[in-house]
């Protein structure tokens, strides 16, 4: 169930420039995953689980086979970690605007209850 408005100008830009031609979840997937690798501008500071962290990369192909991941490095103590995060889970701090507007079109998508299965239930209008 959808949890946030209809966004018109929101599902075409999706419809027109994210999925285009694809004919399956896989495709959908791919598609996803090329716009955010194209239009995130890493690094960046993000909120996290209420913690500032650098997203630093898109997490690998295969671990957003079900959803999109970043990958984030956290600053805790002297060492360093990075690890993979939800980017629905991902609050941008003074990202630039194509990061910004890439975030909020995924977020987007997830709120709406969007996925990437092949069960063509998804509408898109």
């Amino acid at each position: 169930m959808a949890t946030t408005s209809h966004d018109d100008d929101r599902e075409q830009r999706i419809i027109n420039q994210i999925i285009v031609d694809t004919y399956n979840g896989s495709e959908e997937r791919m598609g996803w995953y090329c716009y955010l690798e194209d239009n995130l501008n890493m690094p960046f500071v993000a909120i996290w689980d209420g913690a500032n962290v650098e997203v630093v990369a898109m997490s690998s192909d295969e671990e957003c086979e079900e959803e999109m991941r970043v990958d984030v490095r956290y600053s805790e103590g002297y060492s360093p970690d990075t690890f993979s995060v939800s980017l629905s889970e991902i609050d941008p701090v003074g990202s630039d605007d194509m990061t910004s507007e890439a975030i909020a079109d995924w977020q987007y998508w997830v709120e709406r209850g969007y996925d990437f299965s092949d069960d063509g239930e998804d509408e898109f209008f």
